[in-house]
């Protein structure tokens, strides 16, 4: 049986793109967020009426970091495995969905668009499901480590069919700029 690398020539390899790839697509999701003004600190959001099902403004930050990391190491999981038929799918249809995935938060918190945010979302939605077959043919922790990415994805997509259900007018809300000074 002939081997092109040795288990430890593999680890080594996973390990070289685990440390690219993890810090490159987190910063890419956090830049993403930062760029577009995304959070509930901005006003133009503050106005809008919130779905039922909206968690806590904190929860975002904390589970988009969990699972940009866990993206990043399914992303390494994918690139180490030379061997695979698939991997060059899997790689572009992962690429796509990040795209896709960083070009939401521009849409809706930048350019104040519910609908094309919709649009793009639901567009990920496909794509990602792709991804996630691709990734599983290819190494099965790679598709289980995107497991919670597509929930989250999906109850996303909900959310902002709630938001754009809410807010047929999002686009035309003003943002005021006040800022309340409170002394104690």
């Amino acid at each position: 049986m002939n081997r092109l690398a040795s288990p430890a020539q593999l680890r080594a390899s996973l390990i070289r793109w685990a440390l690219f790839l993890v810090p490159l697509v987190m910063l890419l999701g956090f830049l993403s967020g930062q760029l577009s003004g995304s959070g509930a600190g901005s006003s133009w959001f503050q106005a809008l009426e919130k779905p039922d099902l909206f968690p806590p403004p904190a929860t975002f930050g904390i589970v988009w970091s969990i699972l940009y990391l866990m993206m990043g190491l399914s992303f390494a999981l994918v690139c180490a495995a030379w061997g695979s038929r698939l991997r060059v799918w899997a790689i572009i249809f992962f690429i796509v969905q990040l795209v896709l995935n960083l070009a939401w938060s521009p849409a809706f918190f930048a350019m104040h668009d519910i609908m094309l945010a919709q649009i793009i979302i639901i567009a990920l939605d496909v794509v990602l499901l792709v991804t996630v077959v691709l990734f599983f043919k290819v190494r099965k922790w790679a598709g289980v480590l995107l497991l919670p990415y597509l929930a989250w994805v999906l109850f996303a997509t909900l959310l902002n069919y709630q938001f754009l259900q809410a807010n047929p007018n999002a686009s035309e809300v003003e943002e005021s700029g006040a800022v309340q000074r409170i002394e104690l």
